[in-house]
Formats: C-alpha cells, sequence, structure tokens
C-alpha cells in the first residue's frame, strides 16, 4: 500500500540541522500521522507520497519550506502576572531558555522561549525553534495502512477532541500569547509527542534513517 490521503503511516527518521542531529526516532518508536491532514511540513509530506514500505527518503528543505525565518515581531514583552498558575507567578518556569507550551486565542500550543526575565515581564521568543534553519530528512517508511472512521474524525491520538497545553496566551495577532495557566499542578504541554506540530519539528521533527535503528 502506498502514501496517500488518509493513510496512516508510520516512519523513523533523523533531523539534521547545521550538521547535528537535533531529533529521530526509532523503528520501535516510529512517528506516526494521518496522511494528507496537515500533520508534516507541506515540502516533506509532498516528498514522502507515494512511498510505500521498505521506500527511504533524503530531503533538505530550506527555511521558507520548513519553519520560515526568524521574525522579529514574535519576540514579545510579557507581563509576570500572564504566568499565573492558581494565582501565583510560576517562577521556577521563569529561567532563560526554558521553553514553555502557551496557547493562542485560537487554542492553539506555540512553545515560547524565555530569553529575558525582569521584575515585571518577561521576553519571549515565540519563533518556532527551527526558524531560518535549513532542515536535512532522511528516513525510512515502515507501514501504510488505511485510517479508521474514528481516526479520521477524531484524529490518530484524539487531538482533535482533546486539547492540550498551556492555557490563557490571548492578545497577539491571533497567533501570540498572554498568558499561561493549565493543569491545577501547574505542569503544561502536551503527552505522546502529537500535538499540533509545533515542537514535533517538522513531522513533526524527524530525519536521518539511513539510519533508523
Amino acid at each position: 500500500m502506498k502514501i496517500e490521503q488518509n493513510k496512516v503511516v508510520e516512519f523513523c527518521y533523523e533531523l539534521e540541522v547545521d550538521g547535528q542531529v537535533v531529533d529521530h526516532t526509532t523503528k520501535e518508536k516510529p512517528l506516526d500521522y494521518i496522511h494528507g491532514t496537515g500533520s508534516l511540513l507541506p515540502k516533506l509530506e509532498a516528498h514522502i507520497e507515494g512511498m510505500v514500505p521498505g521506500d527511504r527518503f533524503d530531503v533538505t528543505l530550506s527555511p521558507a519550506d520548513g519553519y520560515g525565518e526568524v521574525d522579529p515581531s514574535r519576540i514579545i514583552d510579557l507581563p509576570k502576572a500572564a504566568f499565573e498558575v492558581n494565582g501565583e507567578v510560576r517562577e521556577d518556569l521563569l529561567v532563560p531558555g526554558n521553553t514553555i507550551p502557551m496557547m493562542n486565542s485560537m487554542g492553539g500550543v506555540i512553545p515560547g522561549v524565555v530569553l529575558e526575565v525582569s521584575e515585571e515581564s518577561v521576553k519571549m521568543d515565540l519563533n518556532h525553534q527551527m526558524a531560518g534553519k535549513t532542515l536535512h530528512f532522511t528516513g525510512e517508511v515502515l507501514t501504510v495502512r488505511e485510517a479508521t472512521d474514528k481516526e479520521l474524525t477524531e484524529g490518530l491520538h484524539g487531538e482533535y477532541v482533546h486539547s492540550c497545553g498551556c492555557g490563557g496566551c490571548h492578545g497577539h495577532d491571533g497567533g501570540e500569547c498572554g498568558g499561561c495557566h493549565g493543569h491545577e499542578d501547574g505542569e503544561c504541554g502536551c503527552e505522546g509527542g502529537h500535538c499540533s506540530g509545533e515542537g514535533d519539528c517538522g513531522c513533526g521533527c524527524g530525519g536521518g534513517c539511513s539510519g533508523c535503528k
């Protein structure tokens, strides 16, 4: 069976950026998705369309075909109050270099990186971590099957039904964040790596399976 619209695909991959492997999956724990539903970067998805189990791929994506260039407008200052959970600012999260899943006004999850923390505000970089990067994916298609009606309706992992991530980021261009509130324990984010592609580098993320182990 070949990869085409509404097929469930499993593949392993490595993603190389600037000569370094930054993400990978294995044959034992592959990435899976429903083809044609926007789960992959469009150019990567187009490259593997028509492949069958056992086929290998090797594709390089420019920033324009990946996550775009770095956008200075997506580096923003947010008030510390935006990071309150249960009435208290999560100071333990506000560490430069830390990534905090934020939720935009449309309910989408946007990972933001803490750049600076002052007494009153937090400077966040909401650019994708791979913005401005050339992405080199290598991998192998493992399985291809028909998606069930339930999977097409609810998502392969229920992602069309259940929202995930740190809530409460509202107010910047429909794609930006204004705060973090979420579960009672203050934890934010998605389980299983199947959330909205952000933080999944493009396959998700993936690459180097001349290299799948």
